[in-house]
Order: C-alpha cells, then structure tokens, then sequence
C-alpha cells in the first residue's frame, strides 16, 4: 500500500471514528432516548481554569483515566498512542527522553537545554522531559497544549505542553489494587487508598506501586566485566501520598508528596549497518565484537560495559485556594529533588574500547524551587488573570569517558590500516607518541569533567478575556521574564591527555590522538559564564460564537525558550570552545480553529490550521565524538489538524485524530550539516493519526464486557539529528488492546496487549562511535501480552 493510499484510508477513518477522549461529564449531563451520552461538557484546564474544551480557544487533546486506564499509559512516553502530532523516544538512556508536538522538541542526551514541549504535573513544572518520565499515578486527565505556550504555564515553551492533572482525595472511602503479569518477565502492581481523616474536613489519597519486566535485550558481553546478559530492563518503585485541606469554606490546601527509584540497565544498541571496521573489531572480542550481518530485530546487541541507570526522584508541593469574593487567589509552592547516576559502553561493542563507568562520574541532578501566584477573576464581560512565577533550578552534571584494555590497540590498528595489511599493527600509536606499549592511553584513564549550573527566573504575567458581544471575545496575554543563568565547568584528564602530549612534542599532530577526551589542553581547565534574558511573550485572540454549538477562533502567540550552555567539551582545530552559550529560541505562532458540537450534542469535533515559525532553533546533534548545540536561524511548521470524540450509542464511545504537519528547516545552510537546509525536521511524521474506541456492555450474570483498542499511525521520518538517510524510520501503524470482564464496581479481570501486531520501529538510530559506516538502533518495544486483575472495595 503506497503512502498516499495509507494516509487517505487513516484519514477517511479517522473523519468516520471521530473521537477525542474519554469525556469527562457535567452532573447535569442528560442522556439520549437509546441511553447514549449526550456530550455537552468535556471539562479541560488549559487556560489554568476549568471550563469546556468545547470553549477552549486552542487545539489540544486530551485522555481521561478511563482512556488513560484502558490504554496502559502510565508515563507520558505511552500518552503518545492516542496524540496525533506526539511523538516521545529515547535514546541512549530511558533520562535522555525527548517529547515533540508538530515535529518540534528538543534532543535531551545535553541537560544544558530547556525543553521545547514542557511537562506540568500538578501544576509544577519539570525541568527536562526525561525527569518527568515515571508512573504518573492516579490520573485524572491529560491534556496535551499544542503549539507555544506564552503566557500561562510556568517557564515558556515554544512547542507546546502536556499538562497532568492527577486524581484529588476524596471524602469517600475507597480502596483499589491490581496485580499485572505478562510477557518478558512482566510483574507488578500498586495499591490505592483514599477517604477522610475528618470528616467533610480532611482527606487522604495514597498510592503505592512496584513494577518489574526483564530485559527487551540479549547482550553478549565479551571478556567483561558486564555479567548481565539482558538489557532495557524495568525495575522500579513509586509512593505518592496527598492531604486534602478545607480549611473554611473559602480555603483550601492540597499537600503532595511523592519519591520514586529506579534501578535498571538502559541502553544498549542494535545494528542497523555493519561498517568496514567489523573484521578488525572482531579481533578484540572473542563474540565478535559486533553482528557480522545485521538482523536488528533479533534484538541482540553487544556490549561489554554495564548500563546502569540509578534514578532518585522525589519532590513536595503545597497549593493554596481562597475564595476572596471579589477574585481568587491561588499558590503552588514546590520543591523537587530529581538524581540520574548512569553507565554507559560508548563504543557499542562487545571489545572493550571506551565507557563511562558504574561510579556515579556520569550522573545529572536537579534540584528545583518554584513559586506560583496568581489571582483571577470576572467582572462583568471581562475576565481576567493575573500572577508571578518564580524558580530556582540548580544543575549539576558529571560528566566521564574513560578508555577500556583494547583502546589503544584499536587506535593503533586504524590508524595504520592499508591494503597490504588490513589490520595494521596495534603498537602503532607507541610510534606516534614515543610512549611504550599499553602507556598512551591506560585502560581507566581519560576524562572527568564537572558542571555547575545554576537558573534563576522570575516572570509577570497577565491575560484578560473581554466579551464584547454574546458573540464576540478579544483576548491578550502578556508575560514579562528574567532569567539568569550562570555556569561553572572543571574539566580533567585523568592522564593528563599523556598520548596527544607527547605526540605534539614529537611534532606529531593526529587528530585521533587528540579528541576531546584525550586533549591535554582541557587539563585543569576551568571556565564560568553568565547569560542573561529578557523578554516578553504573549497573545492576541478573537474568537466568535457562530451558533449555539460553534466557536470560531484566531490567534496569534510568541513563545519562546531560554537560552544556556553546551554542557560538553568541543574543540576547534584542538582549541577547546570554552565559551559554550547559545541564545534563546523563540516561536512566532498563527492558529485558526473551529471546535463544533453536532449530533444531538453525541459529537465534538475540533479542527485548526497552524502556521509557526522558529528563529535560532536550538539543535542538539551528535557528531560522532560529542554533542554539539547549533543555533539554526529558522525552522517552519504548518499544518492542519482535527480531534473528534463521539458516542453514537450507550456503551460505545470512539476516538481519534489525524494531524498533517510540515516541520521544516529554513533554506540556509547550517555548518557541519548539509543535509538539513529546506528538508524536514528528524522525527516529523508528514501524517500521524490516532483511533481508539471502548465499547462496554453488559454480558449477564451481574457481569460486564468492556473492549479497547488505540491505534497510532505515523508517516515516514527520520530519527537522526543530520538526516541521514540510513536513518529513516518508515510509516508503521502501533496498536495496543485491552478486553476486560467486570464485576459492578468489585472486580475487574482485564487481558492486555501492546504493540499487538509485533510491529518493529527503531526509536532512534545513530552512527555508531569509532565504527566507520556502522549505524545503530535504539528499537521500540516489542509486542506485549498480559493480564491484570483489578479490585475495589
């Protein structure tokens, strides 16, 4: 089936599923002579108020806890099967996750840079994409914001914002568990209370959850020292606990907690190409060192080195309501902790050649204080908002690349290479250096580096809606900020960079001798700076009720995402760039839209065209040796997209929505890059469309039969950072299932899939280092089968 044939079915699908999510309902919602639910009220915080997503001025989807439920999204990396235009993968590590809405996110391998989508939780802000993946909880709704963000959530985004909102305490008693086992060593579970602690005064709600799955990897490890045979392994623990305050009738506190740990093995990589260096490796590995013909799918990699990944999360929040009468006021004050301590076999080989080792030298933290305030309010036909965002955010990262045994050998072999003799002679590099053998580059040896970055924001921000007529409404937004940032590094050679020093001193100048981590001008290097940013951001609506059940809208929006520092070494022509700043990214957006109710109010449709254009995009690209951030001076998107939801009968609802977006760079050329001017941006799907239905009846004997299933689609796109073609990722459909016999409201036993069909799709593919044409994987996961058991009481 051609692609133009595959985009017209999924099209013609989706306008005939139509669906957005599972509604959340209005007490007063009525019903439908058969039964069917008529769908007045989807109620949706977008604009941090409650009110209906039919009158919600901006295109956004969004997955209730029923869809949420049915659908196994428990981070926001599974959110992606029912978002058209959401697209999350990680890459060599599950902290390194990026999240991108209409093709547009930010690489997350550097923490030095902000991301383009933001993640909210609660209404606190997290500090990168990967710091936020975890299990969400008890979820009361998701809704994801797409295009920029300018003036109402925490720091600015330029790409959009997936906002969580998680479920309350309750004033009724309720207890809930479930027990999950299934395919690869799948085993887990979770327990949920809540109810009062005094009456109609305080609240509770605790959620406790444990989950386990073995390795998606078999790895051959070489001589060691990794002993663990399997790899991208799921091993984690999460506590989240709330209070529920009514203080008076007119204030209330919500107190929230949570800590999470991890302790995994992520990410090996698979082969997607075998280059030209295969034969010489296999002469340092007794496996081979790497795949001789690739088979990816097979899921086999190699690695001699461990990938550990130690996450610690933790955090607190306190929100404060108060009816003053005239306005209300509310505060969210936060403090979170959030530590990654990982490892690493650099070279993606079974030879040991290069790692970052299991002693926490390659580790991210961030420790965060934020501070929100905002007043809000109606008075006549004006309604308004109001408020200050404050926030400290403290980045810590080490950084580390330390040569294995056969580094040297390796070296030496490559750089002696010729047709007469293929393999070189491995005390090559003693020649270059003027060393003895083995003592150029000793195995534990090479770099330690450390960062210090500190980020001080502060914002005013205001928005006022102004009804002019029943029909008409002018809105503007305006949101004033002031960060600082500043950066201390201390870079180290453990050896002091002895190889390309004493080769220099020979007069010797090999630019394989003196990579980053081996260039002894970094040795005791220490550099700070400052950046500094100012800037307004906001927006201007019209929107027009065009009838009882229509909304017209246009709307022009500035978002932007504050610039930072390169926290990695780069050199130029052995020079080290110690100045390592780039400027803010900012988004111009234009946005029309139309959201309808029809069908005797069973059918939402929503639908908008998007024009968006991004000045200094911040590119995170990875040249082989380190990665490096480019400032690209314009990327464009446009694009159209619908999200529909309809219940055409009592017991089934439909789902689903098609986004058609043209994410591209500018026509200048970028240095380094050639491949990038005037094409489209690394996983920008053209077409990408999500289907999900549910339909629920009763079978008899007090028991009901409830069927899910959520499809996603996505075009052809490239997952390498240079578009090379090599990296494509072809048009693939992902389905996920779930069937499940209940029992009222006491039991439910539910049969699951993920990835139904074993589709296989790479995450993200990359050139494989010190491997000349070789391109690896990270690979999404494979099909999934399991079975859950669920009680309340």
């Amino acid at each position: 089936m051609t692609f133009s044939v595959r985009a017209a079915c999924l099209a013609s699908a989706s306008f005939a599923v139509l669906g957005l999510a599972a509604p959340v309902l209005a007490a007063d919602d009525e019903r439908a002579a058969d039964g069917a639910i008529q769908v007045s009220e989807i109620v949706v915080t977008a604009q941090r108020k409650e009110q209906p997503l039919a009158a919600a001025p901006l295109s956004l989807t969004v997955a209730t806890q029923p869809l949420l439920n049915d659908a196994g999204v428990r981070d926001i990396k599974d959110l992606q099967i029912l978002t058209p235009g959401l697209v999350v993968a990680s890459t060599s590590n599950q902290t390194f996750t990026t999240a991108r809405i209409r093709g547009v996110g930010t690489v997350g391998d550097n923490p030095g840079l902000e991301s383009s989508v933001g993640v909210m939780i609660d209404g606190v802000y997290r500090p990168r994409n990967g710091a936020a993946l975890g299990d969400l909880g008890e979820v009361e709704r998701i809704e994801v914001l797409k295009g920029p963000q300018s003036t109402l959530f925490g720091k600015n985004t330029s790409a959009g914002v997936i906002n969580v909102v998680t479920a309350v305490p309750s004033f009724t008693p309720r207890m809930t568990g479930e027990a999950t086992v299934g395919e690869h060593g799948t085993r887990g579970g979770s327990v949920s209370l809540t109810g009062p602690i005094l009456d109609e005064v305080l609240a509770g709600r605790l959620y406790v959850a444990a989950r386990r799955r073995d390795g998606l990897y078999s790895v051959r490890t070489g001589d060691g020292p990794r002993t663990a045979d399997d790899d991208q392994n799921e091993d984690y623990d999460t506590v989240r606990g709330q209070l529920l305050w009514r203080a008076t009738p007119r204030l209330t506190a919500r107190l929230t907690a949570d800590w999470t740990a991890r302790d995994e093995r992520c990410c090996v990589g698979v082969q997607l190409i075998t280059g030209s260096t295969a034969a010489l490796l296999a002469t340092f590995a007794p496996d081979g060192g790497v795949a001789a013909s690739p088979r990816p799918w097979d899921r086999v990699a190699w690695s001699n080195r461990d990938t550990n990944t130690r996450i610690r999360d933790r955090g607190a929040a306190l929100h404060l309501t108060a009816d003053l009468g005239w306005a209300t006021l509310e505060t969210t004050s936060a403090v979170r902790d959030w530590r990654g301590v990982i490892s690493q076999d650099w070279d993606f080989t079974s030879a040991d050649l290069a790692y970052r080792p299991d002693d926490g030298s390659w580790s991210n933290r961030f420790r965060t204080l934020t501070q929100e305030v905002r007043l809000s309010g109606e008075h006549g036909r004006l309604d308004w908002s109001t408020g200050l965002f404050l926030a400290d955010e403290k980045l810590t990262r080490r950084d580390s690349l330390f040569y294995g045994a056969d580094y040297e050998a390796y070296v030496g072999r490559l750089l002696s290479r010729s047709t007469a003799n293929p393999l070189g002679d491995p005390a090559y590099v003693s020649t270059l250096t003027g060393l003895p053998v083995g003592q150029s580059f000793v195995a534990g040896q090479g770099q330690l580096d450390r960062y210090w970055q500190t980020a001080r924001s502060a914002a005013l921000f205001a928005q006022a809606a102004y009804a002019v007529t029943d029909r008409l409404t002018l809105t503007a937004g305006l949101r004033r900020t002031h960060e600082t940032k500043d950066m201390d590094a201390a870079y180290a050679n453990t050896d002091g960079g002895r190889a390309c020093a004493a080769a220099l001193g020979r007069g010797v100048t090999n630019a394989t001798l003196c990579l980053p981590w081996s260039n002894p001008a970094f040795n005791g290097l220490k550099s700070s700076d400052t950046v500094k940013d100012q800037a307004w951001t906001g927006l201007a609506r019209v929107e027009f009720r065009a009838g009882e059940a229509t909304r017209l809208y246009a709307s022009w929006s500035r978002g932007r995402k504050n610039g930072g520092f390169n926290l990695d070494r780069g050199q130029t022509n052995m020079i080290p760039d110690v100045l390592r700043s780039f400027p803010a990214e900012t988004a111009d957006a234009w946005e029309v839209g139309v959201k309808s109710v029809l069908l005797d109010r069973r059918l939402l449709v929503s639908a908008a065209a998007f024009r968006q254009t991004y000045d200094d995009f911040q590119l995170n690209t990875f040249l082989g040796t380190t990665f490096l951030v480019r400032s690209v001076p314009e990327v464009r998107a446009k694009g159209v997209e619908a999200d529909f939801m309809l219940t055409p009968f009592e017991g089934l609802s439909l789902q689903g929505g098609l986004t058609y977006a043209q994410t591209e760079y500018g026509d200048d050329p970028v240095p380094g890059l050639p491949l990038l001017a005037g094409r489209r941006l690394a996983f920008a799907p053209l077409w990408s469309g999500s289907l999900a239905g549910t339909y629920e009846r009763p079978v008899g004997a007090g028991l009901t039969g409830r069927i899910t299933l959520a499809a996603k689609y996505s075009s052809e796109y490239n997952t390498g950072s240079d578009l090379d073609p090599g990296k494509s990722q072809p048009g693939h459909w992902l389905v996920d299932g779930r069937v499940a016999l209940a029992r009222d409201e006491a039991w439910s036993l539910e049969l699951w899939g993920r990835n139904l069909f074993d589709q296989d799709y790479r995450q993200v593919a990359f050139g494989a280092p010190f491997q000349s044409g070789t391109l690896g994987a990270f690979l999404g996961a494979p099909r999934t089968v399991g079975v859950t058991l669920r009680v309340m009481r």
